[in-house]
């Protein structure tokens, strides 16, 4: 059958349906774990005044028509944590969420327009929590699938072998032969300094580079394709200033308590020990949505509900999952298209 044919044609759903069932046999399982251990399933609305605002994140745009004909412009939410941050200010504790979200610019093997996050929250939780889960999600899903590996390209990891605990500093003085954190002298990123250890390891640096383009070039040449071969790895303690959801760690300010999650060389969840300072969110938002009109020409709105919110949120730690990859890696899809039940056509030539 060829690759081309679209998803409803007979012979294609024929061959993808064991891809999909085993999907649903994920979910099914996933949401037993979170309630045999008290979260409460929430459904965050999908359209908010504000899609996010990180830098590289981007919203798609819709425009609510009211029955007078007035007007307003509203965004297909990239993530439901704005909506989650505001029920735990509300008083929930624990939380999750099979997300359906929307982000623009995203199209291609591991990405899609389209897609499902699942993210869940703990207050009181700390990102060891959130690390522990991860591991014993990996194999709740894995056995619900009857599959023994994580696959994609070639390699393969263990589910049912502990991550790896590898902190971001270290990989990049295994992977890149840098000492990153000597290029945030006091917390201030220096530009000068990583660029000429990336220029004497022979990595490309543009005119144009900030610090945190040159860190993302070189995570994402030197240091990802490394991670999650055998075993998945937990990659931690992000520098703060490529952690703009998340707090400083105490220890070290120079970090931030954030972690990605990796399995064969792809990023699979994204956690975070919650930022609830507003007025130091709000500092970071501006501060990325100037970074964003430089580099795109466009800005978001600031969810300022969200801001008020913070100020009675507890202390939490969240996480985002990218459930269409995980179910990927766990039969072997090439394609997230391939276990996406109405997958997005191609565009036109």
């Amino acid at each position: 059958m060829s690759d081309f044919s679209p998803f409803w044609s007979p012979d294609k759903h024929r061959d993808r349906r064991p891809l999909l069932m085993a999907r649903n046999a994920i979910k099914s399982a996933l949401r037993g774990w979170f309630e045999a251990r008290d979260f409460i399933e929430v459904e965050a609305g999908q359209l908010q005044v504000s899609p996010g605002n990180e830098t590289h994140l981007h919203g798609i745009s819709v425009t609510l028509r009211r029955h007078d004909g007035r007007t307003e412009p509203l965004y297909l939410h990239t993530s439901p944590e704005f909506a989650c941050k505001k029920l735990l200010a509300a008083g929930e504790t624990r939380i999750f969420d099979f997300a359906r979200v929307f982000r623009d610019r995203e199209r291609g093997v591991l990405h899609a327009p389209e897609f499902t996050m699942l993210e869940w929250y703990r207050a009181g939780g700390s990102l060891d929590d959130l690390m522990a889960d991860c591991a014993d999600l990996l194999q709740h899903a894995a056995r619900a699938c009857h599959s023994t590996q994580l696959q994609f390209r070639g390699s393969v990891a263990d589910p049912f072998v502990m991550p790896e605990r590898l902190s971001v500093q270290d990989a990049f003085v295994r992977y890149a032969d840098i000492d990153l954190l000597s290029s945030t002298p006091e917390g201030v990123p220096d530009l000068s300094i990583l660029a000429m250890a990336a220029r004497e390891r022979k990595i490309r640096v543009a005119e144009d580079d900030s610090w945190s383009d040159l860190f993302s070039r070189i995570l994402v040449e030197k240091i990802e394709p490394e991670l999650g071969h055998g075993r998945s790895t937990i990659l931690h303690h992000y520098p703060v200033h490529e952690a703009a959801l998340a707090r400083p760690c105490p220890a070290d300010p120079r970090v931030a308590e954030r972690f990605e999650l990796y399995a064969c060389g792809v990023e699979l969840a994204n956690g975070f020990g919650e930022l609830t300072d507003p007025l130091e969110q709000r500092r970071r938002f501006e501060e990325d949505m100037a970074l964003k009109q430089r580099i795109y020409g466009e800005i978001y709105p600031i969810d300022e509900e969200l801001l008020s919110a913070l100020s009675l949120m507890p202390p939490t730690s969240g996480i985002a999952l990218g459930f269409d990859r995980l179910v990927m890696l766990l039969t072997g899809a090439p394609r997230i298209d391939d276990v996406l039940w109405t997958p997005l056509a191609p565009l036109s030539a």
